[in-house]
């Protein structure tokens, strides 16, 4: 015969089965570290993609950029260029602007696609046309083969948006600059999905940053990068985002 031994069990006074302290305690412990480890994952910063910016660059952007309180919204702002609209900043993707990579023959679109897409390199004889490609969205990481969507699938998003760079300063600058900073391929401009480009709209860092947390340095660098270079503010709730944004960043190797 043989004798099946169970972990012996206590009762209280009322005849009630008192479960052993042991596992009761082991129980306590294990939902103690589970609790410290969410608090860990959640309060520290997330890993950055590889590839992004290391932190002391873009802290120096931070830095550097000119803070206000808040983005008043300035009237004025017309972004179209048809019948009698004020086209502020210059016809969309025009290639006269005196912008980065202008004065080739070809619309600021063009060339954005044609760099950020993988194999997107115009052929020769095909003029300024994007065969397709690939793109891998620099917002979120889905991978996006313009063969299947199509290039109308694809955006081209100014990082800092146009109405804010009007509310913030821009409105008072000389149309030649203000064409240019939308045409600024280098700065300011990056292919991207047309569903994350429309979500973020005009929203700027303290209301929309990327859905990938693992990309918001990215996202900064970009974003300070175009302030700094044309002297445009961000406001107070913004440099809060960007700073949490850059506490992502990697340390320098």
């Amino acid at each position: 015969m043989f004798r099946v031994y169970r972990n012996p069990v206590s009762t209280s006074p009322a005849g009630r089965v008192v479960p052993p302290l042991a596992p009761r305690a082991l129980v306590l412990a294990l939902g103690v570290l589970v609790v410290l480890a969410a608090v860990s994952w959640f309060g520290q910063p997330r890993r950055s993609v590889p590839g992004s910016p290391v932190r002391d660059e873009v802290a120096a952007l931070l830095d550097a950029v000119e803070v206000v309180d808040e983005r008043t919204r300035a009237p004025g702002y017309e972004r179209e260029c048809s019948g009698n609209s004020a086209c502020v900043f210059g016809p969309a993707w025009s290639d006269t602007t005196g912008a980065p990579g202008a004065a080739n023959g070809c619309s600021t679109r063009h060339d954005v696609l044609s760099r950020d897409l993988i194999g997107g390199t115009r052929e020769d004889g095909a003029g300024c046309e994007v065969p397709g490609g690939v793109l891998t969205d620099p917002y979120t990481g889905r991978v996006i083969d313009a063969g299947t969507v199509g290039l109308r699938g694809i955006h081209v998003d100014h990082v800092y948006p146009l109405s804010a760079a009007w509310d913030l300063g821009a409105r008072a600058w000389p149309p030649a600059r203000r064409a240019a900073f939308a045409n600024d391929v280098d700065r300011n401009l990056l292919a991207v999905s047309a569903s994350v480009n429309t979500g973020k709209s005009d929203s700027t860092p303290a209301d929309w940053l990327p859905p990938d947390p693992g990309r918001h340095c990215f996202y900064a660098s970009r974003y300070l990068t175009a302030a700094v270079a044309y002297g445009l503010p961000v406001t107070a709730a913004d440099h809060r985002a960007l700073a949490g944004a850059v506490r992502r960043c990697p340390d320098r190797p």
